[in-house]
């Protein structure tokens, strides 16, 4: 009789640890985790460019100035920066998979917003929402994505973090500039089926394992700030020229650019105006490719080298009224806008622990953001007074000076350090 009791302790703890096994919800695993994620990170930035081809074809409908053309793209921009001040880090203390999963159903809401729109005021607040949306979901996608990328190859998961957002521009620009030229209703193809894409990606998170262990916090953790862990904060300075340069280019690019195709080229195809965005997007996609054979910092100095040389490019296009050399300057600029960018997210992403991770994220967003839309939306108030063209070229020749800057000073910071090398191990 004494023997038993052993037993049935032993049987009890084991049934007990069955209903445990059994009550846990099943994840899936890591590796399609990472997939997953960086489909998703990819798709918030392709609705992010999907817009702007059919921008022109909205003044067209609904008779605004360009002054509120680039109000309706910048909108975007500034909801994003304060849902990212507010949320940045947020993910940190509860965990990844809420904060995406809140981010996902209002992305998703968005969609309709555009769908329901009939006016400029209801696209600036589907703009509005999209904005929020993909500032709650921008820094702590990125460090899912970081975390969930395999042990070994963490550098991969940094990678596709730089990379997928340039990708989605390029995509979400081409292909809905592709549905204005070919479709009937683009807007109803565009943004029914991304609604369709972000509510499917919801019901996928709920099924992805978490990266991270919550911990106390979470409301404090909302009140706005911008933190950089210390270990990152001195690469951060260093790249905040970088940030500036790239992500302004990329607010002329998604701003005026389907505008100059139009009142500069005389080309009113909305394929074109897709082309535009993509062709910057995509070589800034690749880039890393290209570029990542050097090592630090040689891809930002020949990134930030590119840039300028694409500009001057930009520019003499302008001035020949050139297609042909607006798209060589601009497939030229595409290599530094994504090679400079992504060098830099691969620099600091290593330099935060996991639980600083989502902030880092967080504040490089801040910075890259504010450069996408307070130059693009000071330059779309100019048009009217100054001119398109004018306004363009003069946007354009500031980046070239900081560009041509940017570049000057990180070559002589690494000439002095002996950093520069030829060929990465």
């Amino acid at each position: 009789m004494p023997s038993t009791c052993p037993d049935l302790a032993v049987s009890t703890a084991a049934s007990a640890a069955a209903v445990a096994v059994r009550a846990q919800p099943r994840r899936l695993p890591a590796s399609i985790s990472f997939v997953l994620l960086a489909a998703v990170l990819f798709a918030f930035f392709f609705a992010a460019s999907a817009p702007s081809p059919l921008f022109v074809v909205f003044q067209h409908a609904w008779h605004f100035s360009s002054s509120m053309l680039t109000v309706a793209y910048a909108v975007y921009a500034i909801a994003l920066l304060i849902s990212l001040l507010v949320a940045g880090s947020l993910s940190d203390h509860i965990g990844r998979r809420p904060v995406v999963l809140a981010a996902l159903v209002l992305e998703a809401a968005a969609m309709g917003l555009f769908l329901l729109a009939h006016d400029i005021g209801g696209l600036i607040v589907a703009r509005v929402v999209q904005g929020v949306a993909t500032g709650v979901a921008s820094g702590a996608l990125s460090a899912a994505v970081v975390e969930a990328a395999p042990g070994s190859r963490k550098r991969l998961g940094a990678l596709i973090t730089s990379v997928s957002p340039l990708a989605g521009l390029a995509a979400g620009a081409l292909l809905t500039g592709l549905a204005v030229k070919f479709s009937v209703q683009p807007v109803m193809w565009v943004f029914g089926v991304l609604g369709v894409v972000f509510a499917l990606g919801a019901a996928v998170v709920l099924w992805m394992p978490e990266t991270v262990t919550r911990r106390a916090g979470a409301l404090a953790s909302l009140v706005p700030r911008v933190s950089i862990p210390a270990r990152a904060r001195a690469e951060f300075m260093r790249g905040l020229p970088v940030f500036v340069v790239v992500w302004a280019l990329g607010g002329l690019y998604l701003s005026l650019a389907p505008s100059l195709m139009l009142h500069v080229f005389g080309i009113d195809d909305g394929a074109v105006n897709g082309l535009t965005i993509a062709v910057l997007s995509g070589m800034g996609a690749v880039a890393p490719t290209l570029l990542g054979r050097f090592a630090a910092p040689r891809p930002a100095i020949l990134g930030m080298a590119s840039i300028a040389a694409g500009l001057v490019l930009l520019l003499a296009s302008l001035a020949t009224r050139s297609l042909a050399l607006f798209f060589v300057g601009t497939v030229v600029a595409g290599v530094g806008f994504g090679g400079a960018f992504s060098a830099l997210v691969q620099t600091l992403a290593p330099l935060a622990q996991p639980h600083e991770r989502g902030e880092l994220f967080a504040a490089i967003f801040v910075v890259s953001y504010l450069a996408l839309s307070l130059p693009a939306m000071l330059a779309g108030f100019l048009v009217a007074p100054l001119g398109l063209l004018n306004t363009v070229e003069g946007y354009a020749a500031v980046l070239l000076l900081l560009a041509a800057f940017g570049t000057w000073s990180q070559t002589a910071r690494a000439r002095r350090r002996g950093r520069v090398l030829p060929v990465s191990e």
